[in-house]
């Protein structure tokens, strides 16, 4: 099970190959220098500790995501709400509209979700 936290420049690295996926390793590091100003060595070196985390995989040279960012962003939702909530998604929300009122349309597509899972 991959772990679902990453630090700020992890996500800005990630990110760089959940949008430019399937990629070269020579490809991103080329990119990861461009846009975070990492050496190789650098690339590799965080490549390597999120592909042992279970998030993505080097195979013959080739970079490539176990899940994608959608999955990801689902997980960590899911950890986040486990760990501070006990996993309840009512005090969650409970919690969450306690500071910030629900727009009459985010009420709207709450009730839409909770009636397709119904079905």
């Amino acid at each position: 099970m991959p772990e679902y936290r990453l630090g700020e420049i992890e996500a800005r690295f990630a990110d760089l190959i959940w949008e430019n996926e399937p990629l070269s390793s020579r490809n991103l590091t080329e990119l990861a220098e461009q846009e975070l100003n990492w050496k190789k060595s650098t690339t590799y070196t965080v490549l390597k500790r999120l592909c042992d985390r279970g998030l993505f995989r080097n195979q013959g040279g080739t970079v490539t995501s176990c899940l994608s960012k959608e999955e990801f962003l689902a997980g960590q939702s899911e950890q986040f709400v486990e760990e501070t909530f006990s996993g309840s998604l009512p005090a969650f929300l409970a919690a969450f509209t306690s500071r910030k009122k629900l727009s009459q349309e985010e009420i709207r597509e709450l009730q839409q979700l909770i009636a397709s899972m119904r079905e």
